[in-house]
């Protein structure tokens, strides 16, 4: 556990934030103007049992009154894994007559284009569960074939012989008119125990496959979704705490638990959300707004991109083997984390992952029944982690395991010294980071010599130097609570409601009041949502978009509507807008050419106050926090490395690389020939090149 100084958020009680990993469930505190963070190890089999440890070891070792706090936030994984591992409810799909098959047949592209044996994803929902109602609309949501809810009737009786749990309801057009959706719902629910998802509600948009796919992963993660909150909550209040609970969604804002429970879609990228906003707020404190995030834990690697102090949010990302069409932050994933595990395949070639060690056994440093070699266990061989402290209370580590199972398993195969194997660990696990940070950074057009790289997690420091140095990224930040950032985001993230309809016209066929019209009516949702959390109207903010495209393209893209009353100067400014964003991504605009509506969307932003970051004023100097010197291997080579104790650091200090940092949750690495700085924040911003 650590601590350092901040200010309270409003409320003055004490706030809490909590953020599962796949080998440590985070912990921080802001409390009488401080900062408590705390880690205890994942329980992988009931998530919620490291959230509970960690507040008991809250309350029991750090003397924090349960009672007394006011804020208790939550980025969840439970979600995504249950999609990964498809461990979902027995669920049901209705649509329209003649549609059962679109989750089969989805989308025209293979998974790979050159492999013919490639297959699609597994349907969420099985064929013999998806039902087709008579009933028809057109594209503006008229009436071409009545309900059948008789139909409708008998269908019911059938899924409840079926023991169906949850069902997703997706007609055609209903994004129009959700009138037969909403029929469907009441005749089924008088007559069904379940869960139900509309696609009306979930995600009433253009494109059947997602629509409907979407719409089913959130009738599947609904009672999965439900169980884990009602646990999380019964535990908790248990425990005298009567916040309510708040959960982080993948867009990167929080909502209710009980929205969390109707909409679980919207927290697929929880964590990672939590983790990219925290990273976001805290390189904004130190002057950088364009950056690319690089969260490192024990079982991961996620990175994402921000520009101008905005982190990238996209409507076509991807769970899985699964597209999902709910915004989220753009976030790229690979299996490359401090846990993940090194092999050597049928050839002989060294691997570094996907395969983690998770949070049990672990490494085998952890002392925890561990066997295989891992880059936590790489990086405690070659000296950049102190056996004795990179470890929380509960752990021990074992320095001659870890040396004779790389010795046994890697060193000795290769014809290596032991040494040798451990850096040839990292360089491997580093061209997998490498490769990810290439996807959101150069391979989408971005310099990556225009931006600093923000390394967070347990493990994200270690590596980010070295990689930095690889991608021309000119420095590195690294926050003070870098092993805890994405708890810490989960406090510094505003409340976020999205809202959103198709209504495919031609630009031209569209009015000032028509689209005010839509807007009106979400703002008023919003508006009663945000008033529900207890925000006065100073702190709400609603942003409007529309999704644009030329007439006869496929896709679109997002534009921002002028603020005020709506007329036609400002649907021009759209239009004009929609032009200059197409130039800028795809080289070229076509201002003669006629313009397309698509999609109407708002989001309701409640503006939440952040704690204040600066640490603890530090009378040491510079000499006082280092701790030693150390033989520490940099590129196959030794040096003399400079110890320093991260508490200790004072601000405004400067110093050389070869240099291990050592804090609380993570280890920073320097390397030879790089500086490093201490800001006013204690962020350790490191040049890494002119």
């Amino acid at each position: 556990m650590s601590e350092s100084p901040a200010r309270d958020g409003p409320g003055g009680g004490a706030r809490i934030g909590v953020d599962i990993g796949g080998t440590f469930t985070d912990l921080v505190t802001v409390r009488d103007g401080t900062i408590q963070v705390r880690k205890t190890p994942s329980t992988p089999s009931a998530p919620e049992g490291g959230v509970i440890a960690g507040l008991e070891a809250a309350r029991d070792r750090d003397g924090l009154e349960l009672a007394t706090v006011d804020f208790l936030g939550h980025g969840t994984t439970v979600a995504t894994n249950a999609i990964l591992e498809a461990d979902w409810a027995e669920t049901a799909l209705v649509t329209t007559a003649g549609f059962r098959d679109v989750l089969e047949i989805g989308r025209q592209a293979r998974p790979d284009i050159y492999d013919f044996q490639a297959e699609k994803p597994t349907p969420v929902v099985e064929r013999d569960r998806r039902y087709g109602v008579t009933e028809r609309l057109d594209e503006r949501g008229q009436v071409l074939e009545p309900l059948d809810e008789d139909e409708v009737r008998s269908l019911a009786d059938d899924l409840a012989a079926d023991g169906v749990e949850s069902v997703a309801i997706s007609l055609l057009h209903s994004f129009e008119n959700d009138d037969h959706e909403r029929r469907v719902h009441e005749v089924l629910d008088e007559r069904l125990e379940a869960s139900f998802s509309l696609s009306s509600r979930t995600l009433p948009e253009i494109r059947e496959y997602e629509r409907t796919l979407t719409t089913s992963l959130n009738a599947a993660l609904k009672p999965v979704m439900d169980r884990y909150i009602g646990r999380l909550s019964a535990g908790v209040a248990d425990l005298d705490v009567d916040a309510e609970l708040k959960i982080m969604q993948s867009n990167g804002g929080i909502i209710t638990a009980d929205a969390a429970r109707d909409r679980p879609v919207n927290t697929l990228l929880s964590g990672p959300a939590a983790g990219v906003q925290g990273a976001t707020y805290v390189a904004g404190l130190t002057g950088f707004e364009d950056v690319v995030t690089m969260d490192m834990g024990g079982t991961s690697c996620d990175v994402s991109l921000v520009r101008g102090g905005d982190p990238l949010v996209s409507t076509d990302g991807e769970v899985g083997d699964y597209p999902v069409s709910v915004p989220m932050i753009d976030i790229h994933t690979v299996g490359s984390g401090g846990g993940s595990i090194a092999w050597l395949d049928a050839g002989g070639a060294l691997r570094v992952g996907p395969r983690s060690a998770g949070a049990d056994p672990g490494p085998i440093s952890y002392g925890r029944g561990g066997t295989e070699p891992t880059t936590t266990d790489a990086h405690l061989l070659l000296g950049r982690l102190d056996p004795s402290r990179f470890l929380s209370e509960e752990l021990e580590a074992d320095v001659e395991a870890v040396r004779t199972a790389v010795d046994e398993r890697i060193a000795e195969p290769l014809g290596m010294g032991v040494e040798e194997a451990a850096q040839g660990i990292l360089d491997v696990a580093n061209a997998n980071m490498e490769r990810a940070l290439r996807v959101v950074s150069v391979e989408r057009g971005y310099d990556p010599r225009d931006f600093a790289l923000v390394a967070f997690g347990g493990a994200g420091p270690l590596h980010a130097t070295t990689l930095a140095d690889a991608l021309d990224v000119p420095r590195v930040v690294v926050p003070r609570t870098a092993g805890v950032l994405s708890a810490l985001g989960l406090l510094i993230s505003d409340i976020l409601y999205d809202y959103s309809v198709s209504r495919v016209r031609p630009w031209a066929a569209v009015t000032p009041d028509s689209l005010a019209e839509s807007f009106a009516d979400f703002h008023e949702r919003g508006r009663a949502r945000l008033e529900d959390e207890d925000l006065g109207s100073e702190r709400m903010q609603f942003e409007r978009t529309v999704d644009l495209r030329y007439e006869g393209q496929s896709f679109e893209l997002s534009v921002p509507v002028p603020s005020g009353d709506l007329d036609a100067a400002a649907l021009e400014t759209v239009v004009d807008r929609f032009h200059d964003r197409h130039r800028k991504r795809y080289g070229h605009a076509y201002p003669a050419e006629p313009v397309e509506l698509v999609t109407i969307r708002l989001r309701a932003r409640g503006v939440v106050e952040s704690p204040d970051l600066h640490p603890a004023g530090t009378t040491g100097t510079l000499e006082d926090a280092r701790r030693e010197r150390r033989r520490v291997m940099f590129d196959g080579e030794f040096h003399d490395a400079a110890v320093y104790v991260r508490d200790a650091l004072p601000t405004g200090s400067a110093f050389d690389g070869p240099a291990i940092v050592e804090g609380a949750e993570s280890t920073v690495v320097v390397n030879p020939g790089q500086r490093a700085r201490v800001d006013e924040y204690g962020s350790i911003v490191v040049e890494v090149s002119d």
